[in-house]
């Protein structure tokens, strides 16, 4: 039997058990009484399903609390099959199912809830938060309208339903609804603002101005409404009265730094860079605003310069005032840093990062950012240096050990790689992927330490989990080239590759070093000659080897050509010697 169809068989049966302990006749005694009708018996029986039921809901409650939803579900179910229009049943497990996301689900249970429980507000409320995740925005409203007949002085429902009928488009309806909960609660800028812009969707320019007039006759010192009748006007494109406004706002509070970007985005519409950038350099100085502020707007201008009308020059100038205004904000740092990457300038990005780490330690996205650095940059001990402090500081971060073990290999540390990278896999959780890459680094290891078998072993495990790692791929293509094994499984690898990178000179190589070693010397010849002409870097290494297919195509003079242009590029050794001395190919 299902085990979990003989636990759910246990739990319904316990009732009765405990039914039978109770005091009354049991069950089975009443196949000898005589003197008892069928209605007593049925009243018995539904007597045993409600408690049942009860012990089912309640267990499911407790479960819900505990946070084991899929018991939850079990007993909720359980409750649904004993009582099929349970409508407390269907709320509770509506709002399991709201909280796993499965909004389709739960919206079938309360339309039924509440087709059976009308009165019951919280099933309508819980529907109608449904309905705005799932953007039937309208119905949400109209469910809000249903509840305030019931209680029309709820000022969140009428909050409610105006700002979702604001949002499904139904101007009118909103405006009625706004309208409304200002009579209850009197003048509100919120609600003010609201209406202001649902006017203006609306075409209703004059009332619009109406709504900010308010305000500003109600709190004439309020320098806040002057921003937004200034922003008003200038978005009618009448430039006289906005500025009229924006002085208006510096009269009444000089040191507001607000108005200062209100000013800057006055004159870029306008067309006055200089005095839009002079404003800008103002608010980023003003104690006012706080640092938040300040940074979004930095985004906003440097991420569009041809918008904005910020150059390379006034960014650093912004950056500037910020580390001024705010000497001891770490993320400024950051900004900056971020700022010299977009030049390509690497090494002063990292030297930014590292000031800000030393501001904040514990911000490990800035350490993630200083490692892909030193590894752009192929700064192998600075790569082992800084991921070593990061292991100190985020043991349980599997990448920091990932970007460790990379640092060792290209140090030639390979004890130490292999011993990082047992210690990373036992972080990497649900992450094939990841784990394939740690074992393709500890064979990179055992390859170098002369452990050719287990290296393999460990390629084989690596493009298992992950296989699209196509360094993994290539490498391993390559060592079995080398090493005259499997070439079949080499040549199908490494096409793999060269599939999806086919213009990628080391891979070409690759693919044309295993057609060399199976003896295809013509078709070797046609990838390295792709190799060579992709290759950006003079690479000796792909010299030597189109050297060696042309030797191989009877083609002696042309071989020694390359053979000595690979010397030339640095690529000596004393088998690149051999060849050039003695004219011939050595293996």
């Amino acid at each position: 039997m299902n085990r979990k169809l003989m636990k759910l068989v246990l739990v319904i049966v316990l009732p009765g058990i405990i039914f039978a302990c109770s005091g009354s006749k049991s069950i089975a005694q009443q196949d000898v009484e005589p003197d008892v009708t069928i209605d007593q018996q049925e009243l018995r029986i539904e007597e045993q399903k409600q408690m049942e039921f009860e012990y089912l809901y309640v267990e499911a409650l407790k479960e819900k609390a505990l946070g084991n939803p899929q018991k939850a579900i079990q007993y909720l179910s359980g409750c649904l099959e004993i009582n099929p229009n349970s409508s407390a049943a269907m709320y509770e497990l509506a709002s399991i199912h709201a909280e796993n996301n499965d909004f389709t689900s739960a919206s079938l249970l309360l339309e039924k809830a509440i087709s059976l429980n009308s009165e019951n507000k919280w099933y309508q409320l819980l529907l109608a938060q449904i309905y705005q995740q799932t953007r039937r925005l309208e119905q949400a409203a109209d469910i809000y309208d249903k509840l305030l007949q019931e209680e029309p002085e709820n000022l969140e429902f009428i909050y409610m339903k105006a700002m979702l009928y604001a949002s499904s488009g139904k101007t009118e309806e909103a405006l009625k609804a706004y309208n409304q909960l200002e009579n209850k609660v009197g003048l509100n800028e919120q609600i003010a603002v609201e209406k202001q812009q649902l006017y203006l969707k609306n075409g209703q320019v004059d009332k619009a101005f109406e709504e900010i007039e308010k305000l500003i006759e109600n709190d004439p010192q309020e320098p806040k409404y002057y921003g937004l009748l200034a922003d008003l006007y200038q978005s009618r494109g009448d430039s006289a009265n906005a500025m009229k406004y924006y002085r208006k706002i510096k009269e009444i509070d000089p040191d507001n730094g607000f108005v200062h970007f209100s000013l800057a985005n006055f004159y870029l519409q306008n067309g006055n860079l200089t005095k839009s950038f002079e404003e800008t350099i103002e608010g980023f100085r003003s104690a006012d605003v706080d640092i938040q502020t300040k940074l979004q707007l930095y985004l906003m201008l440097t991420s569009n310069p041809s918008q904005s009308g910020i150059n390379a020059d006034q960014e650093e100038e912004l950056i500037n005032v910020l580390m001024e205004a705010h000497p001891d904000e770490y993320l400024l740092h950051t900004v900056r840093a971020e700022s010299l990457l977009k030049q390509g300038k690497l090494e002063e990005a990292r030297t930014e990062i590292l000031k800000a780490l030393e501001m904040e330690k514990n911000d490990y996205v800035l350490w993630e950012r200083v490692l892909f650095i030193d590894n752009d940059l192929q700064d192998w001990e600075g790569l082992q240096k800084h991921s070593s402090q990061a292991m100190d500081l985020f043991p349980n971060q599997p990448q920091v050990y990932f970007l460790n073990a990379i640092a060792g290999i290209q140090l030639e540390e390979y004890d130490e790689t292999v011993a990082v990278v047992d210690e990373g896999l036992m972080y990497v959780v649900d992450n094939k992927g990841l784990e394939g890459q740690f074992l393709m680094l500890k064979g990179e290891a055992y390859y170098k330490m002369g452990k050719k078998q287990e290296a393999f072993k460990l390629f084989d495990e690596s493009v298992e989990l992950d296989p699209e790692n196509h360094i993994a791929l290539n490498n391993y293509a390559y060592y079995l080239s080398i090493a005259g094994e499997n070439l079949d499984k080499a040549e199908r690898m490494s096409g793999r590759v060269i599939e999806k990178f086919p213009d990628n000179s080391t891979y070409l190589d690759t693919y044309a070093w295993v057609l060399f070693k199976k003896g295809e010397y013509k078709l070797a010849r046609f990838y390295m000659e792709s190799a060579l002409k992709f290759d950006e870097d003079d690479n000796s290494t792909l010299l030597e080897h189109y050297g060696d297919i042309l030797f191989k195509l009877k083609q002696t003079e042309e071989a020694m050509k390359y053979w000595q242009k690979a010397r030339e590029l640095g690529g000596y050794s004393e088998l690149l010697e051999k060849k050039i001395n003695e004219r011939n190919y050595y293996d």
